[in-house]
């Protein structure tokens, strides 16, 4: 072997003769085959717990405020506004694509003919544009909050003391008039002085009352609540329906629209809110020839003929079509039928006389009857279930009844104690309970919902000197 060579054994023997390897057991691994010797691993890694294994020179993490800080930086260094202000961006094109529905929306919540408040222009508006559920679960919350309270009084002056006058007044016979009606029964066994007494309301005609107003408790729990009634002679009294801008809504034009205007005015003795929308009604509209709601059979109509006389029945066999017949306006079914309430009438519905309010039954409703002599009955108020306003239209004579609208912005009557001939205005109307959340004014400009007045009919003046008999409360 030359000079300077060395064996391969000689390396290994060098090698080993030197500083030795570090030797690590792997206790996981068999000895290699073939060598006899332990497997070798001169730099093992530590593990993260999710066993992979962690980079050599791994950087920590900047806290999340630096992170924040770059990620401004970054948006601030790019060139364009957009770029720069990306969220902000998307909102202005957001609100940009809304602007119809934002000018919709304002416009229905300033509109006055879309209810007394705004939030009742927004309801009407939401429920015009397929949000009736929307609207519903929020009148079910606000009437759960407020719900009509058990027990109490009524407020002070809610119920007008009786009114003492002469009954009996020596006379020749004057117009045809009804005889003034009699005295309601309270549901109360302890009744507040004046309550169910008549008093006098509206315009007269040479001294002889058209309309008179009773005040009573609606049943013996809700004994703070009070429901006002309005009784009309209808040989002294026309009535006559007026459409809305939104009922019927289905894009006919007729002679008597919203507002109330001209020689109308100087004979209008009372105004009152008519029944629910036309989807909501379950009935028809019929007005001036023309039939903008299809009606139903069997429901309940208010029926008027060219002489502004005035019928309530079931459709088809207590009223129907005649030669004379000028509206019909439906809304659902008799509440009252034979001088009682309808049989299955139920104290608890919350579909067939009043779905739209989410299923509370005691809200602002009302309702009109016909008495047994032909007078017309009006009765409105808060708290009421579809019972309560049965038994008060009972209690005031209504032989047929049916229910007009509920909820606090569409219940309302208004009459107008003005001397003969004078016009009637806004400033002038008397609501029927100082509680009513609208006001007269409503009849005086555009009205989304249809409604119905009483004028005086046209009759001759007596001679100075004559009398006729006065019948009062």
């Amino acid at each position: 072997m030359a000079a300077g060579e060395s064996t391969i054994d000689d390396v290994g023997t060098s090698s080993r003769s030197s500083v030795p390897p570090k030797i690590i057991f792997d206790q996981d691994q068999s000895p290699a085959v073939g060598d006899g010797l332990p497997s070798v691993d001169s730099t093992p890694q530590r593990s993260e717990p999710t066993g992979r294994p962690r980079r050599a020179h791994a950087l920590a993490k900047p806290p999340r405020r630096e992170r924040r800080a770059l990620r401004k930086q970054k948006r601030r260094e790019r060139s364009t506004v957009v770029g720069r202000h990306p969220k902000t961006t998307i909102f202005v094109v957001i609100m940009i694509l809304l602007t119809p529905l934002w000018a919709s929306l304002g416009s229905a919540a300033t509109d006055p003919s879309l209810g007394p408040s705004a939030g009742s222009r927004l309801a009407e508006w939401v429920r015009g544009h397929g949000g009736g559920g929307l609207v519903t679960w929020t009148e079910n919350v606000w009437y759960t909050w407020n719900a009509p309270p058990k027990g109490g009084k009524p407020t002070a002056g809610a119920i007008p003391k009786a009114v003492v006058t002469p009954t009996t007044v020596p006379a020749p016979a004057g117009p045809a008039h009804l005889p003034a009606p009699a005295a309601i029964v309270p549901f109360v066994s302890a009744p507040t002085a004046g309550e169910g007494q008549w008093h006098p309301i509206g315009r007269s005609v040479v001294g002889i009352p058209t309309t008179y107003a009773a005040y009573l408790r609606p049943n013996a729990v809700n004994t703070s609540l009070v429901t006002g009634v309005a009784w009309m002679d209808t040989k002294l009294l026309s009535a006559k329906l007026y459409a809305g801008s939104a009922i019927p809504g289905t894009g006919q034009t007729f002679a008597a629209e919203a507002p109330i205007t001209g020689t109308a005015l100087t004979t209008l003795d009372a105004a009152f809110n008519s029944g629910f929308r036309m989807q909501d009604a379950s009935g028809g509209f019929y007005l001036d020839g023309i039939t903008a709601a299809p009606l139903q059979a069997g429901k309940a109509s208010l029926v008027i003929d060219s002489a502004g006389n005035v019928d309530i029945g079931s459709w088809g066999s207590e009223v129907s079509m005649a030669p004379t017949t000028v509206a019909v306006r439906q809304n659902l079914d008799l509440v009252v039928d034979k001088g009682q309430p309808v049989a299955g009438l139920n104290g608890n519905d919350n579909h067939q006389w009043g779905a739209t309010l989410g299923g509370r039954v005691q809200v602002w409703r009302s309702g009109v009857g016909v008495t047994a002599t032909g007078a017309l009955v009006y009765v409105g108020g808060a708290g009421l279930s579809i019972v309560d306003l049965a038994n008060v239209l009972v209690r005031a004579g209504a032989v047929r009844a049916m229910e007009l609208d509920i909820n606090t912005a569409w219940v309302n009557f208004t009459s107008f104690p003005l001397a003969f001939g004078a016009p009637a205005s806004a400033a002038s109307g008397i609501l029927l309970t100082a509680d009513e959340a609208t006001s007269p004014s409503r009849y005086f400009s555009t009205l989304s919902r249809d409604f119905f007045t009483m004028s005086v009919r046209p009759v001759a003046v007596p001679a100075a000197g004559s009398h006729y008999r006065v019948a009062r409360g």
